[in-house]
């Protein structure tokens, strides 16, 4: 699989990554299989998927736990990122980035990866009572223990404070008003990387990027490409739904996050289709086996040379679908006719 960079200090890991919040968190439990997805997170790694992408509050912990059982064997063939910063209660989810925590955190998540250094130990939400600053050098201390190799910051944007039906952001750390402009959307995370970059070095940040989400290309992706800061497009299949697979009003389970969720109304996935309908027609034009879910990823992979897709899943079958998007090189055609593309239909607010 193609390589890319990472940061300063040019840390390579394949194009196509693998998001395993799915694995254990936001998606319909019902469909969770641990040894299906440690059979997803092997064949990852066979095809040079090696960015794992986790948190310590996917689960909570479980994430971390199952990813262990893989890392236990074959930790050389991983890079591993995971996060700190929210804490999950029953009802809710807050911000901690007191440093103290962060410590015991990082501590916390190395036992349960069952490693001895995090590749890259993400900042998941900055903490509205504590200076970024300190949060961040608490994370920079742990580089210079050892212990953590790269730090990154996950990127409000789009749909960064949104309450989902599984929680996954507090109301506390809503944005105040309405959605923004793409130009506007990601100031506030722009400044913050402005401070924390005078503390200690960004090698990645984490934003949501999509064929039906493309706000991040207006300023943070620049920025990034800008400093040589690695871009982790999360969602990059907009939660499955660019993969074609789903099936308006069919309706999901209610620990989906997605049960609650405006662009998933039967209504809004119906408006929706003619984006996969396109992304269908270009995969045709490459021939027999190339998938709509591949074409959206290689969209994504074609944004930048430090862009690296982090698509999510649990199952093996779509981890190497996925993989196999890295070598699918969108013509100038292809590109022009996703920039034709009617924007999606439905807020994420």
């Amino acid at each position: 699989m193609e390589r890319r960079t990472i940061g300063a200090g040019g840390l390579a890991v394949g194009a196509v990554g693998l998001g395993c919040m799915p694995m254990s968190w936001a998606y319909t439990a019902s469909r969770r299989r641990g040894e299906e997805s440690v059979r997803a997170v092997h064949r990852a790694l066979d095809l040079g998927s090696d960015l794992l992408d986790t948190a310590d509050m996917y689960g909570p912990f479980t994430n971390e736990l199952l990813l262990g059982r893989v890392l236990r064997q074959r930790r050389r063939d991983a890079f591993v990122a995971t996060k700190v910063g929210l804490l999950v209660g029953e009802q809710h989810i807050v911000a901690n980035g007191r440093p103290g925590y962060v410590r015991r955190a990082c501590d916390a998540s190395l036992r349960r990866l069952q490693t001895d250094v995090i590749d890259l130990y993400q900042l998941h939400r900055p903490d509205p009572e504590v200076p970024v600053e300190e949060t961040w050098g608490a994370m920079a201390d742990l580089v210079r223990a050892g212990k953590v190799r790269a730090l990154g910051l996950c990127a409000l944007g789009a749909r960064g404070g949104r309450r989902s039906g599984a929680g996954l952001y507090d109301a506390t750390l809503r944005p105040r008003g309405g959605r923004r402009s793409g130009a506007g959307l990601y100031d506030a995370t722009l400044r913050r990387l402005q401070r924390i970059q005078q503390v200690f070095p960004v090698s990645a940040v984490q934003a949501e990027l999509s064929v039906w989400s493309p706000e991040a290309l207006q300023a943070l992706l620049p920025w990034c490409e800008a400093r040589g800061v690695g871009f982790l497009a999360a969602m990059p299949l907009g939660n499955g739904f660019l993969t074609g697979t789903l099936t308006p009003g069919e309706g999901f389970e209610p620990d989906d996050v997605r049960a609650r969720h405006p662009r998933f109304t039967a209504e809004m996935m119906a408006a929706n289709q003619p984006i996969v309908v396109g992304l269908r027609r270009i995969a045709r034009r490459h021939g027999e086996g190339v998938t709509p879910a591949q074409v959206a990823l290689a969209w994504v992979l074609a944004q930048g040379r430090h862009v690296i897709a982090l698509p999510g899943t649990k199952r093996e079958r779509w981890a190497a679908e996925n993989a196999g998007a890295a070598g699918l090189r969108l013509t100038a055609r292809d590109l022009a006719e996703v920039a034709r593309l009617p924007a999606a239909q439905g807020s994420w607010d």
